[in-house]
């Protein structure tokens, strides 16, 4: 026979676990210092610099 859930106390773990996940997430991106920010968006910026500068057929 199938165990009983108690559907409340489910839905309280699956929200403590994404909350968790959501603050490790907001831990890692805004907990860095600023010239790492600034270093990561400069890369992402000529990244996307180079790869629009290689496209054959411009939109």
């Amino acid at each position: 026979m199938a165990d009983v859930i108690n559907l409340r106390l489910a839905r309280k773990a699956r929200n403590r676990s994404k909350a968790a996940q959501q603050a490790t997430e907001n831990r890692a991106l805004h907990g860095r210092p600023a010239a790492e920010r600034q270093r990561q968006q400069a890369e992402a910026e000529r990244a996307a610099r180079q790869l629009d500068a290689h496209q054959r057929d411009k939109p």
